[in-house]
């Protein structure tokens, strides 16, 4: 995504400020006609803006024949350079009845928050004035590869979740994931990295701004397509394991084994993002990827759902390698994570309060899910059915015209987001349980009490 800087403070509502910068980047040559654009699950949380905001801008630019949505697929440039394609004056204006009034949030089906009264604030809160207590633990820059305490916390915490097998000296600590990708991104030994299509803006950018090719790849109901990777010829590969594929499953074992061998055979590099993998609530989660595969594989987590999201702690665990090549420069990078809650999080991990923490998030979505499938089961019916995507802490609703829906709700106060042109996503972690039910019938009343409900395309 070429670089975008938007101004809330400008009489020019963020839509406009981003249909207008998307529409020049097309224009300039910088998105290649036919190149994919950032999904709207992924750009709202790269630019700080609301889904709303993205699916405007988007539908505003299939309208002029700048972009080209394709159902389960996203967003493609359809229209070529500025010198290639005349327009009239008038389409840079966008139509005045879409300038909406800005209408408070009631219910926020968003993704990209926790619940406050569920987060562990209070016991975290201790742990952080602990460490200021500490004052020879804090006067220091710390360790650039992340503090060595929370290091060895975390290899014994992903061994007993997620199978992973690491000691504390593979573990680089970093804020968020970016920063560790970019790390990463001096080791590899190819210029090209492969991904599913529906990709990961965040990491794209990483990827990019180190000069990496991004090649996409086609997926099918078992995730990324093990057939289209061995002929692109790629080496090195981001998955996503234990995320939703198809119908909201985590990918199955024949596909993961598939990746491993693909990876033994030809040598190949797994780089796994194995987002919110833990929490997984309806089976016991699925072990990473990397635990089958060290040697092969580079393993990336947060704690962005399960924590706070506002604690931007990640950590990326190196097979021996590449560990080998990083050893000699680890002193040249800059620890981007805060010392105090790197070690504020090490307490909290030795201390067992992480996995109590894990038990009762896992149970509450575990409700929260359950309660919100029968809410829109209830009140939407069989004609608009939904499904669970367990790691993403979000339900997908079948709804045509997915992003006018997601709009219309938003003029009504309930945040929704389109995910494609035919569905809806919800998520449940950020709102209250006992908003879920008014939080539905409200999206239905938005979506159809009008004269001229949505219809089936």
């Amino acid at each position: 995504m070429p670089f975008v800087t938007l101004h809330p403070e400008w009489k020019e509502p963020l839509y406009q400020q981003l249909y207008q910068a998307i529409r020049e980047a097309i224009e300039s040559g910088q998105f290649p006609q036919g190149s994919k654009m950032p999904s709207i699950r992924r750009l709202p949380e790269e630019l700080g803006v609301s889904r709303t905001t993205v699916e405007s801008a988007y539908q505003q630019l299939c309208v002029e024949g700048y972009l080209k949505s394709r159902p389960q697929r996203g967003y493609f440039v359809a229209a070529p350079k500025k010198q290639d394609r005349q327009l009239p004056e008038q389409e840079s204006a966008l139509p005045k009845e879409r300038c909406q009034p800005v209408v408070p949030v009631r219910y926020d089906f968003g993704t990209d928050r926790v619940d406050s009264e569920t987060a562990d604030i209070t016991i975290w809160k201790r742990h952080i004035r602990d460490v200021l207590n500490r004052p020879d633990s804090i006067v220091s820059y710390g360790d650039p590869q992340g503090e060595p305490a929370l290091r060895s916390a975390l290899a014994a915490y992903t061994y007993r979740a997620r199978g992973v097998r690491t000691s504390a000296g593979q573990i680089i600590i970093g804020a968020g994931i970016q920063p560790l990708l970019t790390i990463l991104c001096g080791l590899l030994p190819h210029k090209q990295v492969a991904m599913d299509s529906s990709g990961f803006p965040q990491a794209e950018r990483a990827f990019a701004d180190c000069a990496f090719e991004v090649v996409r790849l086609p997926s099918d109901e078992e995730g990324l397509s093990v057939e289209a990777l061995k002929k692109s010829g790629v080496h090195q590969v981001l998955v996503s394991p234990s995320s939703p594929v198809g119908q909201g499953t985590a990918m199955p074992p024949a596909r993961r084994f598939a990746l491993l061998q693909w990876a033994r055979e030809t040598g190949g590099l797994l780089i796994e993002d194995d987002y919110n993998g833990e929490l997984r609530y309806t089976a016991r989660p699925i072990p990473a990827l990397q635990g089958s595969g060290e040697g092969s594989t580079v393993y990336l987590g947060s704690f962005s759902k399960l924590l706070l999201p506002s604690v931007r702690l990640s950590y990326m665990a190196l097979p021996a390698p590449l560990l080998e090549q990083y050893a000699p420069r680890a002193r040249a990078y800059n620890q981007t994570a805060s010392k105090i809650e790197q070690l504020a999080l090490a307490d909290y991990i030795r201390s067992g309060q992480l996995e109590r923490h894990l038990r009762r998030m896992r149970k509450l979505y575990s409700q929260k899910s359950q309660l919100l499938l029968d809410c829109l089961h209830k009140t939407f019916g069989e004609k608009y059915p939904a499904v669970l995507r367990e790691t993403s802490l979000s339900v997908l609703v079948q709804m045509p015209q997915a992003s006018q829906a997601a709009e219309r709700a938003s003029q009504q106060g309930v945040r929704v987001s389109a995910a494609g042109e035919d569905f809806l996503r919800l998520g449940f972690a950020g709102i209250p349980f006992s908003k879920i039910p008014d939080g539905v019938e409200a999206l239905y009343q938005a979506l159809f009490s009008r004269n001229q409900p949505l219809k089936k395309s």
